[in-house]
């Protein structure tokens, strides 16, 4: 742990529930900066731009720039632009970050109408989205059943909110799944692609970087199988049972960010005197 120099940070459950930061949030950020260690946040969430990640945390008093920023829908988007012709039409099920990120690709959406109309696409894309209807499942559902590639930002099968896990991007494409038979390819962690990313922003060198996230399923094995350390906090999803019956075991378990910031504190701040 002391040869730690960077860290990459899940969001929902590790910095904050639903819109609700985590105590000791902007502590936990002036700690970072005063220890020297880099960070990068990585989340699975594809609802939101980096952007409007930096605006949300700024509410809550931390100042951290889009491009220290990764969700998986920016992941998603450059993953297809490598795969499908320039300016190809793909069938998105999901909000704005998701929306908008392919756009800035070059790609065009199609419509729930369209499909209804006879317009195939390129390619059909999941994440998450608190607006979704039965037609746009059901327009993505058929395009998916003709043989068009069927992509999910993320597994995530909940997000942790204020009120208790929430059905999140995973149960999207479960039931897209449940209609089709059909697995998607998922793009998000704990697939490599987020990873490498993450890692590629701080520098490129994953000697010296741990992964922080709240669930045991993509944060933590996602992190194992890429060579990191791997940090899990217990204000999200996974718990201390969890982790007793898994096989996936965090290199390290703290309860949040406060007691994660003491911890550096008493074993990183000296490797800095």
């Amino acid at each position: 742990m002391k040869k730690i120099r960077n860290l990459i940070l899940d969001m929902d459950g590790v910095l904050w529930r639903g819109d609700t930061p985590m105590p000791g949030l902007a502590d936990f950020f002036e700690s970072l900066d005063e220890y020297g260690i880099g960070y990068v946040l990585a989340t699975n969430n594809a609802s939101k731009t980096a952007a409007m990640y930096t605006e949300k945390l700024a509410r809550f008093g931390v100042r951290v720039p889009p491009e220290r920023i990764l969700t998986s829908a920016e992941v998603t988007a450059v993953f297809l632009a490598g795969t499908l012709a320039q300016g190809a039409p793909v069938y998105i099920v999901g909000a704005k970050g998701l929306h908008d990120a392919l756009a800035k690709q070059g790609f065009r959406a199609v419509t729930p109408q369209e499909v209804r109309a006879g317009k195939t696409a390129a390619a059909v894309v999941v994440g998450f989205s608190p607006h979704m209807t039965y037609e746009d499942v059901a327009m993505a559902s058929l395009l998916v059943q003709k043989g068009v590639p069927f992509i999910a930002t993320n597994p995530d099968t909940t997000f942790p909110s204020e009120l208790g896990p929430l059905p999140g991007a995973g149960s999207i494409v479960a039931l897209i799944t449940t209609a089709t038979g059909i697995e998607p390819t998922v793009i998000g962690k704990p697939g490599p692609i987020m990873f490498r990313e993450a890692v590629k922003r701080l520098g490129g060198d994953s000697t010296h970087v741990a992964m922080v996230g709240d669930r045991l399923s993509t944060d933590i094995d996602g992190a194992m199988a890429s060579g990191l350390t791997s940090i899990l906090v217990l204000s999200g999803i996974s718990t201390e049972e969890d982790v007793a019956a898994s096989a996936v075991k965090p290199d390290f378990v703290f309860a949040d960010i406060v007691e994660l910031a003491e911890y550096l504190a008493s074993e990183v701040a000296p490797a800095h005197d």
